[in-house]
């Protein structure tokens, strides 16, 4: 593939990607939310990072992990408490990413 056509290409495929999220919020922008969406609306990032999180800290390997020998598991628990206790997300992720980097080099 070609250096131009590749550019063409990765522009084109952003710019799509910007109007499909674009679109819903300009058409939204003027009109109010009914109450129930907007709170439905509100779970969906805690959703969203769940989805995301917990496969990497339960299944690492490609098997499910709840060992004591899973660092990410343990890491992410210790995250977990520091966020439950401090609501400090970059405290949160500083020490979850030192415990597992800890855990692996021990």
């Amino acid at each position: 593939m070609a250096g131009m056509t590749l550019w063409l290409l990765l522009l084109g495929m952003g710019l799509i990607t910007y109007a499909i999220r674009l679109i819903p919020i300009l058409a939204l922008e003027r009109r109010p939310l009914p109450p129930r969406l907007r709170q439905a609306l509100r779970f969906v990032p805690p959703a969203v990072l769940s989805a995301i999180i917990f496969p990497e800290l339960l299944w690492p390997s490609g098997r499910l992990d709840v060992s004591l020998g899973n660092d990410r598991l343990i890491a992410g628990l210790l995250a977990i408490a520091v966020a439950v206790f401090s609501k400090n997300v970059l405290l949160t992720i500083a020490v979850g990413m030192l415990a597992l980097w800890g855990l692996q080099t021990f």
